[in-house]
């Protein structure tokens, strides 16, 4: 088997999988188990498996299906986070975007350009740019930049760059660079790079408690969503990456002691990319009264946001209120000559900041989500059994090395991490296949749009998209409610990418939930159709998939009427994006 063929989440493979899993006994044992398959969880099993350490990775829904899939879509420095002097944070994780750029994962992040419009003239110049200045600085120390340096822009020439901009207010500005990803993509990825070294990874696998050998964790019990079948998993070391379900997980557990996470609520819309003109790959940042606003170019459309508020509610049913969107819009409208109003909006997502509290657990907190750090904190909550909160996206990787460095200490020293050489599947051979796009674009009769869309979205594994419409040339047919998709995109979905439900393809492998003002609705029969042919679904089955989506979309537009997070989470709370298969 090559690599390539062992890092596909296929539908046996995911039976063999949990097969590993179920043989990780107690004479026996994993490694390490990583509980939760977002960013963090998904790089510490890639950290854990590139180290040669026998790995099992499980999440209770689908990969990235939190917090990991409903982010800003940018891999920066956090320019932010130098007015709170955090500089090391800064650093680090611009450090962490240029070795992606440049050679882990260049086919799944690419720069992208700002402008940082300035309305106060001396004192925005000077303050902005000499943050700016200290933030390109921060990325010339001791290596090559990994992208343009930043320049001023005057007046004249920041409406040539950004037209939309509301040249009456903003009397110049500041033009830096920075990076954007697709983060549900990204976060599958590193799921396939940690099988292709071997990890045992499973999607809709749940904890359902943690198993202890006296006061150590030696594993956890976990249960098959699918089957509704339970079994225990025996490891040396238990790794806790669940984001804003930490709290839970440690309850769980029984520790004592542990992290404390906050949740802040923060929200995104969309809008089409043709109702705010800009020089393409060029988005917008400014600063609001609690944080910042993005207006970034994604794709056909523009990402807007974000919010920043407390989420008391139960994690796994947050949304946008009415209020919401409109608080994102008001604050684009205020950079933007031309008002945007809720008839523009395409789509809007919700998603929960895990943000790492400085204080132990059950002391409590009365401070602010927007005061908090970002910067991450490992803590053994229990013998057996270490736990990882806080941090960015930006910096998965040196959380993932930090962790397991820290859990495996005691049981396997002088096994370093390997994640800053080893790249992540698809990165290599993708230069080669940009190089020959024109020919990939001739030979399948693809436009340029189109091609350099697939390369970002798979890289080197493009292959073996393109090898499944050489088998069906009918899989080179755009999907006709979604036609930014084809149809060979969804079967290689649930072929080699570990989708199990309607909703993985349309929220996670796509982005239908957010770039169609149905949400992806119409789409969902046709995709339905293509998996239940890859998934062995009857018509029965197919019928609920397509139901539960429409019935979980639903409650979410109706949510976003609403006036507060706990009208929000009870709308939501009725509907699930996936039936029970039990």
């Amino acid at each position: 088997m090559t690599d390539q063929q062992r890092s596909a989440l296929t539908p046996e493979g995911r039976t063999e999988h949990l097969s590993r899993l179920r043989g990780a006994t107690a004479e026996n044992p994993l490694d390490v188990l990583v509980v939760g398959g977002g960013v963090n969880g998904a790089g510490a099993a890639f950290d854990a498996a590139t180290r040669g350490l026998s790995v099992g990775l499980v999440e209770s829904h689908d990969w990235a299906s939190g917090t990991s899939s409903r982010s800003s879509k940018l891999m920066h420095g956090g320019l932010r986070y130098l007015q709170m002097l955090d500089f090391k944070l800064v650093a680090e994780a611009l450090r962490e975007r240029d070795l992606l750029l440049e050679h882990t994962a260049p086919h799944l992040v690419k720069p992208i350009k700002f402008v940082f419009p300035f309305f106060k003239k001396v004192i925005d110049r000077g303050f902005i740019g000499s943050g700016v200045m200290l933030y390109d600085a921060m990325q010339s120390i001791g290596r090559k930049r990994a992208v343009p340096f930043h320049r001023h822009l005057l007046h004249e020439k920041m409406l040539e760059v950004f037209p939309a901009l509301d040249g009456e207010k903003a009397v110049g500005a500041l033009e830096y660079y920075d990076a954007q990803m697709d983060d549900a993509r990204f976060v599958m990825m590193l799921v396939r790079s940690a099988a292709q070294h071997d990890a045992a990874v499973a999607n809709y696998t749940t904890v359902v408690g943690y198993l202890h050998e006296g006061e150590r964790v030696i594993g956890a019990r976990v249960r098959d969503e699918e089957t509704g079948e339970e079994f225990d998993v025996h490891a040396r070391e238990t790794i806790l990456a669940g984001g804003v379900w930490t709290q839970e997980q440690q309850d769980l557990a029984g520790a004592d002691a542990g992290l404390e996470v906050l949740a802040s609520k923060g929200i995104h819309v969309t809008v089409a990319r043709d109702r705010i003109p800009a020089v393409p790959d060029t988005g917008i940042i400014t600063q609001t009264e609690k944080s910042v606003l993005f207006i970034i170019p994604w794709d056909e459309y523009w990402v807007i946001g974000t919010t920043d508020t407390p989420w008391t509610q139960d994690p796994r049913d947050v949304g946008a209120t009415s209020e919401d969107i409109d608080y994102v819009l008001e604050h684009a409208n205020a950079v933007l000559k031309d008002d945007l109003t809720r008839e523009d909006v395409i789509g809007v997502y919700s998603g929960l900041r895990p943000l790492l509290q400085p204080v132990k657990k059950g002391e409590g907190s009365g401070k602010g989500s927007t005061k908090v750090s970002r910067e991450h904190t490992v803590m053994q909550v229990e013998p057996g059994l270490s736990a990882i909160a806080g941090g960015k996206f930006t910096t998965y990787r040196v959380m993932a090395e930090d962790v397991v460095d820290f859990a495996i200490k005691d049981i396997e020293p002088g096994r370093p991490s390997l994640t800053r050489s080893v790249p992540v599947i698809g990165a290599q051979g993708y230069e080669t296949l940009v190089r020959d796009k024109a020919e990939i674009a001739r030979r399948h009769g693809f436009d340029e749009i189109r091609t350099d869309r697939l390369l970002f979205r798979y890289g080197a594994l493009l292959t073996d998209v393109l090898a499944l419409i050489d088998e069906d040339p009918s899989l080179a047919t755009p999907l006709e409610h979604a036609p930014r998709y084809l149809r060979a995109e969804v079967v290689y979905a649930a072929r080699a990418e570990g989708a199990r439900h309607l909703a993985d393809v349309l929220e996670r492998r796509t982005r239908l939930d957010y770039e169609t003002r149905d949400r992806g609705v119409a789409a969902a029969e046709e995709v339905a159709a293509l998996l239940a042919a890859e998934l062995g679904w009857d018509e029965a089955a197919t019928a609920a998939e397509v139901s539960a989506y429409r019935g979980y979309i639903a409650a979410r537009l109706d949510a976003e009427g609403t006036t507060s997070d706990d009208e929000v989470a009870a709308r939501i709370a009725t509907a699930s994006e996936v039936p029970d298969r039990r």
